[in-house]
């Protein structure tokens, strides 16, 4: 289910970069292009700085995993409780995990959708 949660991200993002593709080469005059350029910018960089800021969050999360697996060693309560924090903090470091590569491959194709909207209002 991740890989399929990574095609479909790359997917999504693929029809995006297209779109931005074709809609900025059938443009006739370059006032459209410049300003649909600009639009798709404005978008990109929005999109960009909450794909860095879920970082600080993934990272926030592995402290917590880190603490959590310190505490659950230091708690002896068990082998039943023991496993069950175990499992709990195994599923969220997996989820960090695929949320990490999720927001690399929507940094991937920002940049070059902004590569792609820089080089349409340069050339002429």
């Amino acid at each position: 289910m991740t890989f399929l949660s990574y095609a479909y991200r790359f997917a999504s993002n693929f029809v995006f970069l297209a779109l931005v593709y074709f809609s900025l080469n059938f443009l006739e005059k370059y006032e459209q292009r410049v300003v649909v350029s600009i639009l798709v910018l404005i978008y990109a960089a929005m999109h960009a700085a909450s794909a860095l800021r879920s970082f600080y969050f993934f990272q926030r999360i592995e402290r917590l995993e880190i603490e959590a697996r310190r505490l659950a060693l230091a708690a002896a309560e068990g082998p039943n409780a023991a496993a069950a924090r175990r499992q709990i903090v195994t599923d969220v470091s997996a989820l960090r995990h695929a949320g990490e590569i999720k927001s690399y491959i929507d940094l991937l194709f920002l940049a070059l959708v902004i590569l792609l909207c820089i080089a349409k209002i340069v050339t002429n």
